[in-house]
């Protein structure tokens, strides 16, 4: 289970991402970047976050440490913004929180640098579940205290929202043309190696284990909350095992980039991902 915290107090929206989340202070004194369930994109996303982030955790990939968080709307009562107003109006009670990294950077692969075996773990696990939200021009990792970390990862495991042809999602292909760390010579083969063991039924169950049962009830085809989440461990192990219906072609991409001799994608500028636009 993750851990909740109760908002203490409203900081400010965050503009960098279509759901507006929001910086928020909780009573364990820590800050969160906080997803809303009242958001356009519903709380499926936040289903896709906890269980994909939970998963890369279990896999040794670096992620923010998630939380749940309970909300009071009136907390926003004095943010001028009316869109903000109308988001917490519409997302009492519990919603997501991401630990926020103050001072942290998006990563450009470029100014940081990223070496060939954490690019190839990076890129496995996005084909893994689907990740088609990590590009040059979005790249979803920040660079804190020295360490790269994962975030955002609404955009996967997108088979919940048609259970009823999930399971043609196995073995769809993964599109990495745009991947931030193609050209970083991500090492795929030996990705494959150390994490495929690792995707086992007990570690994907913990993982959406970690999901709240709000979330997951009512699910029309599904009794109750835990069938949804054997839904999610029976789609992620299928993924896993029907590999070489789409390794071949992220190996394809990676061989291209590797062959053209461009340089890692970056951004013309880098800048701390809370900043307003």
């Amino acid at each position: 289970m993750l851990r909740h915290v109760t908002v203490t107090r409203y900081v400010t929206p965050l503009r960098e991402g279509g759901s507006l989340p929001g910086l928020m202070e909780a009573d364990d004194l820590g800050t969160y970047v906080v997803k809303f369930t009242g958001a356009g994109q519903g709380h499926k996303v936040l289903v896709a976050e906890i269980v994909t982030g939970e998963l890369a955790r279990r896999l040794g990939l670096p992620v923010p440490e998630l939380v749940t968080v309970e909300l009071d709307p009136a907390l926003g009562a004095a943010e001028p913004d009316q869109e903000v107003q109308e988001l917490l109006r519409a997302s009492p009670g519990l919603n997501l929180g991401m630990d926020f990294l103050p001072g942290a950077l998006e990563l450009d692969p470029v100014a940081f640098g990223v070496d060939p075996a954490f690019a190839g773990r990076v890129l496995w696990f996005d084909a893994l579940v689907g990740n088609v939200d990590r590009s040059w021009r979005n790249t979803n990792m920040l660079f804190w205290h020295g360490s790269p970390y994962l975030i955002d990862h609404g955009a996967t495991l997108t088979f919940q929202h048609a259970w009823s042809g999930a399971h043609a999602w196995a073995q769809r292909s993964y599109d990495a043309a745009d991947h931030v760390l193609l050209g970083c010579a991500p090492d795929l083969d030996a990705a494959d190696v150390a994490l495929a063991p690792l995707v086992t039924a007990e570690v994907v169950r913990a993982a959406a284990d970690a999901v709240p049962d709000a979330w997951l009830a009512d699910e029309p085809g599904f009794a109750d909350p835990d069938e949804v989440r054997a839904a999610f461990v029976t789609q992620v192990l299928a993924r896993r095992d029907a590999r070489e219906a789409w390794l071949p072609g992220v190996r394809a991409a990676v061989a291209a980039r590797a062959a053209s001799g461009a340089p890692p994608a970056t951004r013309t500028a880098t800048r701390p991902f809370w900043v307003r636009t």
